[in-house]
């Protein structure tokens, strides 16, 4: 966990607000990676696997997760950024300083809102990325961080692309 912590502490926060992985999530670990995704406030992200699940969590729509976390648990493999499985990857602040429950984000044409619901490393997670990452992205002390990511629900649908620019609003 120190080595996780100082190499993320090394990396500059890149606060530009630009997309750069989108993931619909399949299933079993599968997804795909389109350059381009629309929202709705009811589906979620259209073809994502949120919308098809017994019980979908009406917080949990959308999945962010920042560039640099993803960047150093896979070792800058831009190929590798999707494996956490969050809808989207980006360099964007996502600690709860910089987007407290309730702000608003415009993705592309869409309206995201930041919502109360955390999220955290599951056993998906810890098979994905190993334990020492898993411990790291939930450790207590980092929560305020959100290195695990965020959740958002859709407050109004649109659409988004690699490279757009994600701005708050």
């Amino acid at each position: 966990m120190e080595e996780f912590e100082r190499r993320f502490l090394d990396r500059p926060v890149i606060d530009d607000g630009t997309i750069h992985v989108i993931v619909l999530r399949r299933g079993d670990g599968a997804h795909d990676l389109p350059t381009r995704v629309s929202f709705d406030p009811a589906h979620g992200v259209i073809g994502d696997r949120w919308s098809q699940a017994e019980h979908p969590h009406p917080e949990a729509q959308v999945t962010l997760m920042e560039r640099r976390v993803a960047s150093l648990l896979f070792a800058d493999d831009r190929d590798q950024l999707h494996v956490p499985g969050d809808n989207l990857v980006v360099d964007l602040d996502l600690s709860t300083d910089a987007l407290p429950v309730g702000a608003r984000l415009r993705v592309g044409t869409a309206l995201l809102e930041i919502t109360a619901k955390p999220h955290l490393g599951c056993a998906k997670f810890r098979a994905r990325v190993g334990d020492e990452a898993l411990d790291w992205v939930n450790a207590k002390e980092h929560r305020g961080r959100r290195l695990r990511g965020v959740n958002a629900r859709v407050v109004e649908g649109g659409e988004a692309a690699l490279g757009d620019k994600i701005v708050r609003v």
